[in-house]
């Protein structure tokens, strides 16, 4: 009886200690509402979608050939700022949004698969009132949310626009694909350091100073850590052959662009989504990291206009 009781003992401490360091590492504090929202004072817009709200913006001609960029893995749609100009100067009707659980968008309690994120997109075209074909761009994660919104709503795409994008299912470590284990490692270990670590993908990032803090304040609002965890969780399930070869299949007209140097997903990756769907254009941008969008924005923007215009 003694050793049962210094053993419940034990794990009541272990527990009341893992609790605390939780508790000391978690950024998340406050809860994301319209009243958080009011005092980001942010640009854009909010759609109530029947999986919460989503924070968006529109710029370009209301009858302007339409255009939707999908951000990566966790840096809110600010990410595609150059790439927005562009297309707004150019007359395109732009639209940029938040994916749930970053940003200013809402982080429900959801499954944050690729059926998950298709009905996101899905309900913000309709709130927007737009109809008929969209040009679909995805960096990085959101390559894999493109291209899987792509592979199931081809009569919705003109073009699909994958930049430097997700193409192939992680192994996760068994500590995180372990129920309970897996969160609290993902939550104490991997998001308090997010902010500082998106410098990474950068081939230069002294040129942006500030990038870390201007991502610091979406990691205050609860449920951040659990939409990326999943998000990662539900991408390491993900059948990626299957997705390309509906693309192919749809004969949906597709642009890869890779910047040459980048160090989050190697230029050589590119080749499996090349050999998966043959009839892409590919562009491959020196002297860039993972954002070749913004490292080498003019460059990028002259392909990317270009493609957009040989097909109308």
């Amino acid at each position: 009886m003694k050793a049962l009781r210094w053993a419940v003992l034990a794990l009541v401490l272990a527990g009341v200690g893992a609790t605390g360091y939780y508790q000391y590492k978690n950024p998340e504090q406050h809860v994301l509402d319209a009243a958080a929202r009011e005092h980001a004072n942010a640009s854009g817009a909010y759609a109530t979608l029947s999986d919460g709200v989503t924070h968006y913006e529109v710029a370009g001609p209301a009858d302007g050939r339409v255009a939707v960029l999908v951000h990566g893995f966790s840096v809110p749609s600010y990410i595609w700022d150059p790439t927005f100009a562009a297309l707004r100067d150019a007359g395109y009707r732009v639209i940029r949004y938040d994916l749930f659980g970053r940003g200013l968008s809402d982080r429900p309690d959801a499954a944050y698969d690729g059926a998950f994120y298709d009905h996101q997109l899905d309900d913000l075209l309709k709130a927007l009132k737009v109809e008929g074909k969209i040009d679909l761009f995805g960096l990085s994660f959101g390559g894999y949310v493109s291209a899987h919104y792509a592979s199931t709503h081809p009569q919705r795409i003109r073009t699909l626009n994958l930049v430097d994008p997700s193409n192939s299912a992680p192994k996760l470590p068994w500590q995180f694909a372990t129920p309970w284990l897996g969160p609290y490692l993902f939550q104490v270990g991997v998001v308090p350091g997010m902010a500082d670590n998106q410098n990474s993908d950068f081939l230069l990032p002294e040129q942006f100073p500030g990038w870390a803090d201007r991502y610091r304040p979406q990691m205050q609002y609860k449920g951040f850590g659990r939409a990326l965890y999943r998000s990662r969780l539900s991408l390491a399930q993900e059948n990626f052959e299957d997705i390309y070869a509906a693309i192919a299949r749809a004969g949906t007209p597709v642009h890869l662009v890779w910047g040459k140097q980048d160090p989050t997903i190697a230029v050589a990756q590119s080749a499996h989504i090349r050999q998966a769907i043959p009839s892409l254009e590919y562009t491959e941008i020196d002297q860039s990291g993972h954002l070749p969008q913004m490292e080498q924005a003019a460059t990028f923007n002259q392909h990317m206009l270009a493609y957009l215009a040989a097909h109308p």
